[in-house]
């Protein structure tokens, strides 16, 4: 039997009318949305089902909108699917944390919508994030360490999505010195749209305030295992799961470690739950050169898993 890995994304992945026809057939869904629209202090069912793709992009209404899409999906599906494990991109490893049962789904809902606000709040002028293209690891690495070393300025790798896919973030002048060179070596340095340094240091106030409320919750066992962002690994204790996420805003992504780590232990099919399919189509990169068969679909609507 495949042993199957089901994959949350994060920010990025909205779009318009997501997680309507969830909502509107399960009663469990809507109150999700209610309930992120009390803690955000945002009409979210407004904005996500006919807003504006600005508004849609405002953290404090993404981190818990996409959330509520993540789960309800996985409401629906979790019953036709047997998973082996489960990761989430950035914010997307909240909903994993939730469909294993680490936190309850409403726990999970509280702390995005604090996490969302909390890191828009950090955001500061001559901050930001880049992301790198067509350029390997070792060349990013590279280029950032020299930056680093030049400039005495804050700059890291937040994201490892793919082998030739990542996402720098840091202050104003290292990311503009690392563009020149990564356009010196045929790379693409394509500023993102975002309101500050997210999974760097330059956050690290918000994130002491968020791990003061994680704290506060009740942190479970998993029912499977949850691949952390930071560590690309596996936890099995509660609180050291705890201990992980208080670190996760600052952390990088290391999500081509992570893809790495869950086919080196076993899984063979891949399933993302929520919109757009962003994490599947990264897999193929991966997961490039593996010699196994492998697998992967991805859940964006009631109908996709009334169809399974």
């Amino acid at each position: 039997m495949t042993k199957l890995a089901i994959l949350f994304p994060g920010q990025g992945s909205q779009e318009k009318g997501m997680g309507r026809d969830v909502a509107e057939k399960l009663d469990e869904a809507m109150d999700l949305w209610k309930l992120a629209e009390q803690e955000s202090g945002l009409p979210l069912r407004e904005i996500y089902w006919d807003g504006e793709a600005a508004d849609m992009a405002d953290t404090r209404a993404l981190q818990p909108a996409l959330t509520v899409v993540d789960t309800s999906l996985w409401l629906c599906a979790r019953g036709k699917l047997n998973p082996a494990a489960a990761a989430g991109h950035s914010l997307g490893e909240f909903a994993a944390l939730a469909a294993a049962g680490v936190l309850s789904v409403k726990d999970t809902i509280r702390a995005v919508a604090l996490r969302g606000r909390l890191m828009a709040e950090a955001g500061r002028e001559g901050q930001g994030m880049t992301a790198v293209v067509k350029l390997g690891r070792e060349a990013v690495e590279d280029i950032v360490s020299t930056v680093v070393k030049a400039t005495g300025g804050e700059l890291r790798i937040a994201n490892y999505n793919t082998p030739a896919q990542f996402v720098i973030s840091g202050e104003e002048e290292p990311l503009l010195a690392a563009g020149v060179l990564v356009r010196e070596q045929k790379g693409r340095a394509i500023p993102l749209a975002v309101s500050g340094a997210f999974h760097s240091p330059l956050i690290q106030e918000a994130a002491d305030e968020f791990a003061a409320f994680l704290n506060t919750l009740e942190w479970n066992a998993p029912a499977f295992p949850v691949f952390h962002n930071a560590t690309s690994l596996p936890e099995s204790d509660p609180e050291r799961i705890r201990d992980i996420m208080q670190k996760q805003m600052t952390s990088s992504v290391l999500w081509i470690q992570t893809m790495g780590n869950m086919f080196d232990q076993g899984m063979r099919g891949f399933v993302e739950i929520g919109p757009k399919g962003v994490l599947r189509k990264m897999l193929a990169a991966n997961l490039k050169g593996r010699e196994e068969d492998w697998e992967a679909n991805a859940l964006a609507s009631l109908e996709q898993i009334d169809a399974l």
